[in-house]
């Protein structure tokens, strides 16, 4: 598909020090990085926040909490930062002290500018290097670099060749190629890598084109005699090379090869456990993604990406911040930057909380650096059953099939709620994701709706403060789709519509003004469901509580803080690909 920790700066506080040298709570911290070129204000609504660019070429978010000379040597700014498009106050849950440092840096690619055309090694490497001095300017105690940041795309597989490393196997061969650069040829860029995790003493993951040789025996063998993978690179932070991951479900990359077996990779770390890692589209899959989980100890993914965001289910911090929340763990997520092709959207995900960057304007990279806890906590269900409010326990009685809750095609009516006349809305179908699916529209302030295709019902009890002049739409689709991949997904769907049409709905939109409070839910055949929830201005938002009741999974939501664009449970079903 394409920190270093804050001061003691407090939520709230506007102060922001940006200069060579910079300070930490009382002890001084002479790291700067040359090219600095200062700070300014994210928005006018949050004063707080501060990017500082470097040399013109990246910008660094820095979330609250995070305090170390790793920081300052990429920014001499301290403030309390969530950085462009960053806009949850904290990633790291509260009162959890064992925390440690992340970062993703979505890269603005340098690229070939004629990738079909062929090369000699010594121009590969020189426009690899380009890409990699960037590199070599950010740091963590975890840094996540994004797919094919180094070498680009759209290559063939002879015109690649050049751009390629050899790839020892790393459980066989105990190398650090910054230390042993002699070793193997064709190295160039592992050992530059190796050496940019000793010079910032941090664990590094990137993603190169490696090459490795194999015999006419070998039925698998291409022809060219060869194998050519997409592949992850793990370092520690003394360069050594721990291991490597050949990405298993590609798209499109004709470049490439499948690798014969899938590779489960997971690394471990001093400072935070278990590790697992994975590619771009492989997120959508059970193979690596699911299997890498079923490792009770995996507790943070590592996830470089080339993804160009398709809305309105499929943008990329949409799916990022999904795959923490349904399966309970951390997501250090960098995307490629390349704003003419869809693709940004990165992002240090937990289950609770998301720190992220979207940007179609700008053509620099962005650093993102936030403090993550270890031991993730996910989002139960437990909350809303203690608060039960009204529109709980109206969820509740539905759900139930409680008597003093009736249903029909026309209307429904809870014992002490007010009456809701559906008018029987039409049923139509549209275009969504290029899948055909059925939907209703939702018309009024307050109701409740039903929508059904093959096995798959989807259900919403909703209320708005105000009726915008918006066109929603609840909509449901139990299928195989066919697109851009072959995979079974059974999706229930809220979603504003690309305008007042019904043929609209599920066309591309990024902003809304229309609010809700509302549960989504279904009767899914799968446990394997992503909840996407994306607001105005590709802004996410925590469910209030997500979970199982009576059978049917369900996603509550109530006082967004801009217009709903979707709220989806986007469900699996891996055995029926």
């Amino acid at each position: 598909m394409a920190s270093t920790l804050l001061c003691n700066t407090q939520v709230g506080q506007t102060e922001s020090q940006c200069s060579p040298v910079s300070t930490c709570g009382d002890q001084p911290h002479p790291y700067h990085l040359p090219g600095a070129m200062g700070c300014e204000a994210n928005s006018a609504t949050d004063p707080a926040s501060r990017t500082c660019h470097l040399e013109e070429r990246f910008t660094v978010s820095i979330m609250s909490g995070a305090c170390s000379p790793l920081a300052l040597l990429l920014c001499g700014c301290y403030a309390v930062a969530l950085g462009a498009h960053t806009r949850e106050r904290g990633v790291a849950e509260d009162g959890d002290t064992e925390q440690y440092v992340a970062a993703v840096y979505e890269h603005h690619l340098i690229s070939s500018p004629n990738p079909l055309a062929l090369t000699s090694r010594k121009q590969a490497l020189e426009l690899m290097n380009q890409n990699l001095d960037i590199y070599e300017q950010q740091g963590a105690q975890i840094i996540v670099f994004p797919e094919d940041g180094i070498h680009g795309f759209n290559f063939t597989r002879a015109s690649i060749y050049p751009f390629l490393d050899f790839m020892p196997s790393p459980p066989l061969v105990r190398w650090n190629p910054c230390l042993e650069p002699h070793r193997f040829n064709d190295t160039e860029v592992l050992q530059r890598l190796s050496c940019m995790a000793i010079q910032g003493g941090m664990f590094l993951v990137a993603n190169l084109g490696t090459k490795q040789p194999c015999h006419s025996s070998d039925p698998g063998c291409p022809r060219d005699g060869r194998y050519q993978f997409n592949t992850n690179v793990v370092f520690s932070s003394n360069g050594t090379l721990l291991d490597r991951y050949r990405k298993y479900n590609l798209y499109f990359e004709a470049a490439f090869d499948t690798p014969p077996q899938v590779d489960h990779i997971i690394f471990d770390t001093p400072f935070a456990g278990k590790f697992g890692i994975f590619t771009c589209f492989d997120i959508l899959f059970f193979r690596p993604a699911i299997e890498l989980l079923r490792d009770p100890e995996v507790k943070h993914i590592v996830f470089p990406a080339a993804w160009m965001n398709q809305l309105p289910l499929l943008a990329a911090i949409q799916i990022q911040s999904a795959f923490a929340r349904a399966f309970g763990v951390n997501l250090l997520a960098a995307n490629i930057h390349q704003p003419s092709l869809g693709m940004t959207g990165s992002g240090i995900h937990t289950p609770l909380k998301s720190v992220w960057h979207h940007d179609t304007e700008n053509f620099t990279g962005h650093l993102i650096i936030a403090q993550v806890a270890k031991n993730p906590q996910g989002l139960g269900t437990e909350n809303a059953t203690e608060e039960m409010d009204p529109s709980h326990s109206r969820f509740l009685k539905l759900l139930a099939g409680d008597p003093y809750c009736e249903k029909d095609s026309q209307e429904v009516h809870c014992d002490g709620a007010p009456r809701w006349n559906m008018n029987a809305p039409p049923v139509f179908h549209a275009e969504m994701m290029y899948d055909n699916f059925t939907l209703v529209p939702v018309w009024d302030k307050e109701g409740y709706l039903r929508v059904c295709a093959n096995g798959l019902c989807c259900h919403l009890l909703y209320q708005r403060p105000t009726v915008s002049e918006e066109l929603y739409a609840l909509g449901v689709f139990d299928g195989l789709h066919t697109v851009h991949g072959t995979y079974y997904v059974q999706v229930c769907a809220l979603v504003k519509c690309g305008g007042l049409g019904f043929e609209t709905c599920g066309q591309e939109i990024t902003e809304a003004t229309g609010l809700f409070e509302f549960h989504l839910w279904g009767n899914f055949s799968t446990s394997y469901i992503f909840p996407l929830f994306l607001t105005s201005g590709m802004t996410l938002e925590a469910p209030d509580q997500l979970g199982w009741e009576n059978d049917h999974y369900f996603l509550r939501k109530s006082g967004l803080s801009s217009g709903l664009v979707t709220a989806a449970l986007y469900g699996r079903l891996y055995e029926r690909d």
